[in-house]
């Protein structure tokens, strides 16, 4: 461990000196044969290099072979004793092996064989105590200890040697044999790093680490074929400077170099092998690192996404108060169930992707699978939870179906009886027409007027709520007054068939002429009270006035069904949901209204396709045409008709819907303001081929001036409606705050008129709305008072009226004088001139 080993590349200069050579012989007793050719410089070679050539000499057999020994041939017949004496006595002190027998050819001259003879005479016992020396007279003499197939030729034997070419060889064997070390030293030390280094925690980076480590394990393989393209070439030069000469088994009388090339070969196959198959491994599990990294990343994406639509799904309701609402909820809740199955369908591809990667025996089957395993739970109970909250709503549905035909077949029943024309029945044929009619009907509706209560509770007992239970109690009261309603006309009219007799005449409400449609009873459809918003054309209003007349004779057109529906709290209620579910879908069709003109109009406006359609009037003005039609849209389609839908079961809540809204109401005056300019503008390019485009692609029937007009409508509408309910609720909940947004309404209606008519003001030196609310507005006379003192003749003109318009502000009273109008039809304009005015 401690001693270096010499390389022929190390003293490849002093073994090419040949004073001492490895032939490759072998003695009769297997020992290797060192040469030393006679060499008159040998004495003079130092000791130390001479230590040093003998030493790799003897370790080259050594490295194949225990035990190994040497006989030592020295060729000194031209030289002299005293040469041979100081050889042997290096050799004594230096050899580094085994020396098994020193063969000595000595001199030839006849005076230095003689003192050679003497001078061994004398040494022997000092050289035999150290080396067993043979003192050889001839060549001949050495063929009887060796067989001459183990000689050089110059010792008279046939085994071919060139110590250049061994020097050679021996220099590329050692080489390779570095390489080969070197190469599995490379190997261990990859081998090492791949084992003991840390992966990251993200996918790019392991991808990166496996990527370059794929590419260092094939530049290593180039290495390895290299090395062994080298090995091979050198064992092939072997085998060429053999052929012909000695056979197969003649390869281990050489020293090892071939064996030691072939073993080293074998090695790098081993190695080679061995590497492979640890990379194959390694690649594999790195491989499946990644497989797993990226299916945990999925796994925990959709198990995320399933467990956040848990909670949404847990939120949604699986109930309802109405056939609309029900609706609604299926409806959304089908839209959740495709979004939960586009994510189960992705759960799908995450577990497929698992049984794949367990399939191909992943390391981390067991996690694999639970993780699989988790993910069709989770799936199964989202999916099952989604099915029972619709089989509920449809349920549901089914059950607010059943009594909304049956509210139905109610109303109809009462609408028949209010409608039989009591004058005429009765004769008796009358009688008996009136009395077939309602047999009719009572046959055709006997599934709705006579059904279980106590079945309708088995079969949907599922589904029961405290609310849905109250509204079937509800109907089963409705129900039994229809059916006493038609007992008491039933037994009326027989007991007139039955007298023949003319009975004492009945009073009945005057039948409506034409008879009303059976649309549904005493909805504020059947008895609108008027309003009309119209630009002022007269002299005696500014531009764009509204005029609200609320017409009070709804009372007077009910007839008898009126009056008999609101006998009871319970028919009270159903006309009070008539006027919700009008209020409701009057909202939604002018949301829609708005939707279209806003995409169907306003959009266009921006279209390139449309712009060479457009007016130049009209470019970059939409903020005119439209005002802020968008943010009224955006209120009433994000907030207000969601805050009107929430009433549907809670009608007590319509006045807070008003009242929360009060103040973003005041966005309608802003419109209002801008429409006489919306209007003047509107006039300039209506016939434009634009808007013709705009109105043929939506398909409308009226033009675009209709619809501006619709957000005036809809404010006036309101308090027409919440008059309406008002009526219906004065006994109820909420009764209070529906007064109140009756109040706020009208007061709205009056802001908007009043601000109409200061946007007219001319010659006012500031900012009138620095000035606050205009709180009222109307004519007046106005006289100007006097100081004491004498008055001037001028004056006394002053004593008589002044006509004077007068705004009322939070911080101000503004007088003005009304200016003509001037124009004609919808370009006629007035104007209010600034004279006067006094803080408040």
């Amino acid at each position: 461990e401690t001693a270096i080993p010499i390389c022929a590349k190390d003293i490849s200069d002093d073994l090419m000196k040949e004073f001492a050579f490895l032939s490759g012989g072998r003695g009769k007793d297997k020992a290797w044969i060192i040469t030393l050719p006679d060499n008159a410089h040998f004495n003079e070679v130092p000791e130390e290099i001479v230590s040093k050539v003998l030493t790799y000499l003897t370790s080259v057999p050594s490295q194949h072979e225990s035990d190994t020994k040497f006989i030592l041939i020295l060729d000194r017949r031209l030289d002299t004793w005293t040469s041979v004496k100081m050889t042997l006595q290096k050799i004594a002190a230096s050899f580094p092996g085994n020396l098994h027998l020193v063969m000595v050819l000595r001199p030839t001259g006849f005076f230095q064989r003689t003192f050679t003879d003497i001078g061994f005479r004398f040494s022997q016992e000092d050289f035999l105590l150290k080396l067993p020396v043979v003192m050889l007279s001839s060549v001949s003499d050495l063929l009887t200890y060796i067989d001459e197939q183990q000689l050089t030729p110059e010792f008279g034997g046939t085994l071919e040697y060139c110590h250049s070419e061994w020097v050679i060889f021996r220099t590329a064997i050692e080489s390779f044999a570095l390489t080969v070390k070197e190469i599995a030293q490379m190997l261990q030390s990859f081998g090492t790093e791949l084992a003991e280094t840390e992966l990251p925690d993200d996918m790019y980076s392991i991808e990166r680490i496996l990527a370059l480590r794929t590419e260092k394990y094939y530049q290593l393989k180039e290495d390895i074929t290299a090395v062994t393209k080298e090995g091979n070439l050198l064992l092939s030069s072997f085998e060429e400077a053999d052929a012909g000469e000695c056979s197969q088994d003649q390869h281990c009388e050489r020293p090892g170099d071939w064996e030691t090339v072939n073993r080293l070969l074998g090695q790098l196959r081993e190695m080679e092998t061995a590497f492979d198959g640890f990379w194959e491994k390694h690649q594999l599990k790195m491989e499946q690192y990644l497989q797993l990294w990226k299916f945990e990343q999925s796994f925990q994406e959709v198990k995320n996404a399933i467990e956040f639509l848990m909670g949404q799904q847990a939120e949604l309701p699986d109930t309802g108060d109405s056939v609309p609402q029900v609706k609604q909820r299926l409806k959304d809740l089908g839209h959740f169930d495709g979004m939960a199955q586009d994510l189960i369908g992705k759960a799908q591809v995450v577990i497929l992707h698992g049984h794949q990667l367990a399939a191909n025996h992943h390391y981390a089957l067991n996690l694999i699978c639970q993780q699989c395993n988790e993910l069709r739970h989770h799936s199964d109970v989202l999916s099952d939870e989604i099915k029972r909250k619709q089989m509920r709503l449809q349920k549901t549905l089914d059950l607010h179906t059943r009594l909304q035909q049956a509210l139905q077949c109610c109303d109809e029943g009462a609408y028949l009886l209010a409608n039989q024309q009591m004058d005429k029945c009765q004769s008796k044929e009358g009688a008996q027409k009136a009395l077939q009619d309602i047999e009719r009907f009572l046959e055709s509706s006997s599934a709705y007027l006579n059904y279980d209560p106590q079945a309708l509770h088995c079969d949907f007992e599922s589904v029961l709520t405290s609310e849905l239970k109250c509204q079937i109690q509800s109907v089963q009261v409705k129900l039994e007054n229809v059916r006493s309603m038609f007992e008491n006309r039933q037994a009326c009219f027989k007991k007139l068939l039955d007298k023949h007799v003319r009975p004492v005449q009945l009073v009945a409400p005057r039948p409506e002429n034409p008879p009303r449609s059976k649309s549904p009873l005493f909805s504020p459809k059947h008895a609108r009270a008027a309003s009309a918003v119209t630009p002022c054309s007269s002299s005696h209003c500014v531009p764009f006035l509204f005029q609200i007349e609320v017409m009070h004779d709804y009372q007077e057109k009910r007839n008898s069904l009126q009056s008999f529906i609101s006998d009871s709290d319970d028919n009270l209620d159903v006309l009070k949901g008539h006027v919700i579910n009008e209020l409701i879908e009057t909202e939604r069709v002018y949301v829609e209204e708005l939707f279209t003109v806003l995409t169907g109009y306003r959009a266009e406006m921006d279209n390139p396709a449309m712009l060479i359609l457009m007016p130049p009037v009209l470019r970059n003005r939409k903020d005119v045409l439209f005002g802020n039609m968008p943010e009224i849209y955006d209120f009433h389609n994000k907030i207000f008709l969601h805050s009107l839908e929430s009433c549907l079961g809670a009608p007590e809540r319509v006045g807070f819907c008003f009242l929360d809204r009060r103040q973003d109401f005041q966005m309608y005056e802003k419109y209002c303001q801008n429409k006489p300019r919306s209007e003047s503008l509107w006039r300039q390019c209506s016939e434009s081929t634009f808007f013709q485009e705009c109105q043929r692609k939506l398909e409308h029937k009226l033009g675009l001036d209709s619809y501006l007009l619709k957000p005036v409508q809809r404010l006036t509408k309101y308090q027409l409606l919440l008059k309406e309910l008002l009526k219906y609720s004065t006994s109820c909940d909420g009764v209070q705050e529906l007064q109140e947004a009756l109040v706020a309404m009208l007061d709205l209606l009056k802001s908007v008129n009043d601000s109409m008519h200061q946007i007219s003001i001319t010659g006012y030196d500031g900012d009138l709305s620095e000035l606050g609310k205009v709180l009222m507005q109307g004519s007046f006379s106005v006289w100007t008072g006097h100081r004491k003192g004498p008055t001037k003749m001028k004056d006394l003109a002053r004593f008589k009226p002044m006509q004077r318009h007068l705004f009322l502000y939070e911080k101000a009273l503004v007088f003005c004088k009304k200016r003509e109008d001037h124009g004609d039809g919808y370009d006629k304009t007035s104007s209010y001139s600034f004279k006067h005015f006094l803080k408040v």
